[in-house]
């Protein structure tokens, strides 16, 4: 057997992580020689009470009858030691061991990935309807500019960055806490099914399966963060765990960006950290695709400027031949201000508006 299938039994076995293998790959030279090492060179990285354990284990288990297991699952994987490895990734401390992959593998090739860009779009679970408008707006425009959209899966602005790159066909990651084959949570099986089918990928670091627990999502985090160029924070609570990946993206020195929200709402708490810790406060798509110097979709059509709502085109309609207050708006069209400013603010963002002195607004032709 090549070596990378004993990097499997090292994945399988429970209470060998990134740091022993590692250890252990320094001292036998390869995954091969430490699975077959002794108990005498094993016991002083493994330790005394996890050694017998591994030693049953090596013992019953067939890594042969393993590896096709996961390829009759259409499970892929990657070891540290192979070429196609994420060379971002493999830059942080403890890169994962393996990573499963069910799904298009080119994604996180290195070779396919010379021109292209990775961003993780991560953020509360309790998502508000601005932060929905805004991950929508962010994960959307850049998924047409061609970045790759990396996220965890779970509900709130997780799957709202799915989701919303893979309605403008983008290609998405999805990073999990558990198995690739164990959809989580359960309630985005169709979310999950939807990235496979769109050539978008699902990866993880544990082995197919493996139920997550307390402690796998913030190793996750640290794979959605190594895995990108950049980490986006669109809204979040004080204690969100979108600042764990956050966190680890400035750690690894990463670009991260934080999208101010009202200073009211607590889910703002999150990223208005982020700006005070040095992340680079970001209003549009644009200030993100600037700073990856990645060229911009357009935004007009044939010379157009087109809106997303009902509300959108209105203001577009009004601002055609003068720029006006944000009074005289809510006065001409009878909408409600708060809803208005929240429309104003996305228009903005999105580089269909532009506020001018006077606190008047125009269109950005």
């Amino acid at each position: 057997m090549k070596d990378r299938t004993y990097f499997l039994g090292f994945s399988a076995f429970p209470g060998i992580g990134p740091i022993k293998f590692e250890k252990l790959l320094k001292k036998f030279g390869s995954a091969k020689n430490a699975w077959t090492g002794t108990g005498e060179e094993l016991e002083p990285i493994i330790g005394k009470t996890l050694f017998p354990k591994f030693d049953k284990f090596r013992s019953e288990f067939d890594l042969g009858k393993y590896e096709k297991e996961l390829a009759g699952k259409k499970i892929s994987y990657i070891t540290l030691s192979d070429k196609a490895y994420p060379p971002l990734l493999k830059q942080i401390p403890n890169p994962p061991i393996i990573l499963y992959i069910k799904g298009n593998t080119a994604l996180i090739h290195p070779e396919k990935l010379e021109n292209l860009r990775m961003i993780a779009i991560v953020g509360t679970r309790k998502i508000t309807n601005y932060g929905r408008d805004v991950t929508e707006l962010f994960s959307s425009s850049l998924a047409q500019s061609g970045i790759i959209i990396v996220s965890g899966l779970a509900i709130g602005v997780d799957a709202k960055a799915h989701i919303s790159c893979l309605e403008v066909e983008g290609k998405t990651i999805a990073v999990l806490g558990n198995g690739v084959d164990l959809p989580f949570p359960s309630n985005n099986k169709g979310l999950y099914d939807r990235i496979l089918k769109s050539g978008g990928a699902i990866i993880s670091e544990f082995p197919p399966g493996e139920p997550p627990s307390k402690g796998s999502f913030p190793s996750r985090n640290r794979i959605i963060a190594g895995l990108s160029d950049g980490v986006l924070v669109t809204e979040g609570a004080k204690d969100s765990g979108s600042l764990i990946t956050a966190n680890y993206g400035l750690e690894f020195g990463r670009k991260v960006f934080a999208v101010p929200g009202p200073i009211t709402s607590s889910l703002s708490a999150a990223p208005l950290r982020l700006i005070e810790k040095g992340a680079k406060l970001v209003v549009s798509p644009e200030d993100v695709l600037r700073e990856l110097k990645v060229k911009s979709a357009k935004l007009k059509v044939e010379g157009i400027i087109r809106g997303d709502t009902k509300e959108e085109q209105k203001i577009i309609q009004l601002l055609e031949n003068e720029s006006l207050g944000f009074d005289e708006i809510v006065r001409r069209l009878k909408l409600d201000p708060s809803k208005l400013a929240t429309t104003l603010s996305l228009m903005e963002m999105k580089g269909i508006i532009k506020s001018e002195s006077g606190g008047k607004f125009s269109l950005n032709l």
